[in-house]
Order: structure tokens, then C-alpha cells, then sequence
């Protein structure tokens, strides 16, 4: 055992131990001294009375073993493992600072920059474990360490899954992880946990950093489970007003129930949360390096092939309003000889053609309560978009005939915008039954009743 004192363990192994950071489900964690460099350390012990479970010595060890491959700045490294008496412990890096569940708790929810930062951080370490077949399975705010000068690390490898060699520490239909930020088919086999549900959970951590709140408060782990395959939760920006449209999507979008709606990536998901690539140009642009130029191509009702080239804004600006026809036709590059991407491959339109799954409308509001993306009203189609040769490509006007991209304005892709909101305009302005029919039925009613008394009343007066 441990060398002992009253108010815990003085020293284990070769280490010092200075005082107790936290308790915790897999033992205690306390900050200790290296007895022959001096390092300190963090170091987690597993209690007397578990000593003896294999499954979690187990778990401890796979913790060591996953936390020891990688080399990150944003994850919290490992660097011993042991036995003293028996008892198993762990040695991590020690790291001076707050975790961001403590930021929340004393300042609320966090400046926007401030969030991105942060889980942007959490999200290059977790990339960095993902291409090494780990899944951490159990990301929330925490297990997200800060240190004083705003550097983000990721602890708590416990639950890591290493995706080719799971060690069948789970039972089938066992979660693990924490309900408010796990994603939902976690709930039903944490064997089966991949990338993306560190995604989810990434969503969710980002959810309360910038609201201040769990994004299933108040619900036991069975109604957060039914919420989260329902996206029954309030979207992010009615709960934070201040946040961009853009962080708004990209939360709802890794909250997805269904994963394949989530980014495949964390590398994705930090282009969502930034609206930007996170790949370097192999050179630089070609007509305008460093400048905000872009170049997109497009057919048009009849066929005829467009190029045409304008700034970020602009072209965004002209997608919102559907001038640029269906989003399945259009693709963007940087350079006028290419290559060209789809919309949903470049991170600065990403979030114009990829839709978040729906979330439920309330009963009482009904169908015309969803969500859509709003269309600024027709206007001149200048906006700076310009051709790169004005002779033979000029600014794209379509006509009204030619059909516009659902997935370029609405949040349903399975309901245009212009069939919604006239069955909107139907349904508001249908004309009510009139009062009169009432007093006609009564008077219908009234007359068979006359008709009856009389033929009853002649009957009895040709019987007598």
C-alpha cells in the first residue's frame, strides 16, 4: 500500500505526494512530486476497495497505454504506470489551471472567440488520437483543462476505445461517458463509438460554453437519450442571441442524432466552427494571391457553361437569393483554371447547402413555426460579382423560370421554400365557413320536424 497519513497518501512509488486535486469515478486524482527529477506530477490511485477489479485495472491501464502513444500539446500526456502494494496508479502530466466546466460555473457562458479557441484546441488533440484509432468517448467540459496562459488540454483517457483492438471493456448495450454530452447511439453500444461521436460531444461542450447551460438540462439519462434522437433541444442562438449564424449551424450540425449528418472529421469540424479550410495552399493563388477572390462555374437553363469570379461575400450573398440556380450544379475554386470543388467541399459555403438535421416544431405553432434560411428581398444583381472577362460573362441574373436549389434556402431539403410558404399564405388567409350556414342547418332541422307533426296529426284525423 501506499505510504499513509491521516488526511491520505504521503508518497506512492517514487513520487511525493503535495495534496489532492479531485476524486473521481476511477480513483482519486493528486498532484505529487517526482522524488529524483523534482517534475511535478498529477497521479491518479485507485481506491483500496477497487483494487481488485480487474475490469477497471484494466481500464486503467488502457488509459497509460492510449494516453502514451500520443503526442499532443492538447492532450494531457501519461507518463508512468505501476503497482505499489498492488494498488495500480497512474502518472500524467500535471497541468496548472482550471477545467472549462469551472470557467463556466464562475464567469457563464463564454465570449464566442473565446469557445472557438478553446474547442478548437480540444479538437486538433482529438484528430491527432483519431488517426491513431482512438475514440475518447467521454469529451465534456470537465475533462477540458485551461491553463493560465489559454492553452486547452483534453484528460481523462479512461474511456478511450481503441478502434481495431476494442478490449471488450463494455457490455453491449452499455453508454459510458456522461448522458448530457454523449452522442446518442452511445447510449445503445459504447463498443460501437467512433469519431463522430466525439464530434457530438464536442458539439455539446461547445453548446454550453456559449450559452451557459446543459443542452439537456434537468432530464435523466433516459429523457436526454429520447431528446437527443429527436434534436429536441433549443438551438444554441436562442439561448446566446450574440453568437453567429455560422457557430449556430455548426453546433446544430455535430448535434445531429444521426451521424452521418455530423462532419466526418474534426478537421471538419473545426472548418464549420471557423468557416474556413484548415489546408494550406501548396502556392499562391493564381490572379490575385492574398486577395479575397473567388471563382465559381455553373450551367445555365439552356446548358451553357458560366465562370465567374467575385469576392467571399458577395458570392455568398448571391447564393442566399437563389440567383445562382441549383447548388448541385455550382462549384467554386480559387483559381479561374481550377480546380473546382463542390459548395459542400469548401468550408466558406459549407453552410448554405449542408442542412442540420430538423429540429421538432411545437404542436401549437405548427408547420409554419420551422425554420428557414431568411431571403433577403430581390434587388439589383451588381454585389461586385464581376467576369473575368466582361465581354463574355456577365454578373449571373437567371430568369425567375429557372428552379431554385431547396438546399439553398430552406432548413427542410425535402420542402421548397416557395410550395411552403404558399401553403403558409393558403392557410392563413383561407376564407372561414360563414355563420349563416349554422341558422340554415337550424331552420332545415325545424321544417322536418313541422312535416312530421302534420303528416301525424292528419293520420290521427283519418282514423277516427
Amino acid at each position: 500500500m501506499p505510504s499513509e497519513s491521516p488526511k491520505g497518501p504521503r508518497s506512492i512509488g517514487r513520487y511525493d505526494i503535495i495534496s489532492k486535486i479531485a476524486d473521481g469515478g476511477m480513483g482519486s486524482v493528486y498532484k505529487a512530486r517526482n522524488q529524483v527529477t523534482g517534475e511535478i506530477v498529477a497521479i491518479k490511485i485507485v481506491p483500496p476497495n477497487m483494487a481488485n477489479n480487474q475490469v477497471l485495472i484494466k481500464r486503467f491501464e488502457q488509459e497509460f497505454r492510449a494516453a502514451s502513444r500520443i503526442e499532443n500539446e492538447n492532450l494531457v500526456r501519461a507518463l508512468d504506470f505501476g503497482y505499489e502494494n498492488n494498488t495500480p496508479y497512474l502518472v500524467m502530466e500535471y497541468v496548472e489551471g482550471e477545467t472549462l466546466g469551472q470557467r463556466i460555473e464562475r464567469q457563464g457562458r463564454l465570449p464566442e472567440k473565446d469557445a472557438i479557441k478553446i474547442i478548437g484546441q480540444i479538437a486538433k488533440g482529438l484528430h491527432s488520437a483519431h488517426q491513431l484509432g482512438l475514440v475518447h468517448r467521454d469529451v465534456k467540459p470537465d475533462n477540458i483543462l485551461i491553463t493560465p496562459d489559454g492553452r486547452a488540454k483534453l484528460a481523462d483517457m479512461g474511456l478511450v476505445k481503441e478502434v481495431e483492438t476494442e478490449l471488450n471493456l463494455t457490455r453491449t448495450g452499455r453508454g459510458l461517458g456522461t448522458p448530457q454530452f454523449m452522442a446518442p447511439e452511445q447510449f445503445r453500444n459504447a463498443k460501437h463509438a467512433d469519431a463522430r461521436c466525439d464530434i457530438y460531444s464536442l458539439g455539446a461542450t461547445l453548446y454550453m460554453a456559449v450559452s451557459g447551460e446543459l443542452p439537456f438540462r434537468s432530464c435523466s439519462p433516459l429523457d436526454a437519450w429520447m431528446k437527443k434522437v429527436q434534436n429536441d433541444f433549443p438551438p444554441p442562438k436562442e439561448l446566446a442571441p450574440h453568437i453567429s449564424e455560422r457557430l449556430d449551424w455548426a453546433i446544430r450540425r455535430s448535434m445531429s442524432a444521426d451521424p452521418q449528418q455530423r462532419p466526418a472529421t474534426c478537421r471538419e469540424f473545426i472548418e464549420d466552427i471557423m468557416g474556413r479550410s484548415t489546408k494550406k495552399l501548396a502556392s499562391p493563388i493564381a490572379n490575385g494571391a492574398g486577395q479575397d477572390v473567388w471563382y465559381i462555374v455553373y450551367s445555365d437553363e439552356f446548358g451553357t457553361m458560366h465562370t465567374v469570379k467575385g469576392s467571399l461575400a458577395a458570392i455568398r450573398r448571391c447564393l442566399k437569393e437563389g440567383r445562382l440556380g441549383d447548388a448541385e450544379n455550382i462549384k467554386v475554386g480559387r483559381s479561374q483554371t481550377g480546380p473546382f470543388e463542390a459548395l459542400k467541399n469548401q468550408p466558406e459555403f459549407r453552410d448554405l447547402v449542408v442542412v442540420p438535421a430538423a429540429l421538432p416544431v411545437p404542436a401549437k405553432e405548427g408547420r409554419a413555426s420551422q425554420r428557414s434560411m431568411e431571403l433577403p428581398p430581390q434587388s439589383s444583381p451588381s454585389y461586385g460579382v464581376t467576369a473575368p472577362q466582361p465581354s463574355s460573362a456577365p454578373v449571373i441574373a437567371p430568369s425567375p423560370s429557372k428552379p431554385i436549389s431547396p438546399a439553398v434556402v430552406v432548413a427542410s431539403p425535402n420542402e421548397p421554400y416557395g410550395l411552403r410558404q404558399s401553403a403558409i399564405q393558403v392557410a392563413q388567409h383561407q376564407p372561414q365557413p360563414s355563420s349563416s350556414s349554422d341558422w340554415l342547418t337550424w331552420v332545415l332541422l325545424l321544417l322536418v320536424l313541422a312535416c312530421g307533426f302534420a303528416i301525424g296529426l292528419l293520420f290521427l284525423l283519418l282514423t277516427k
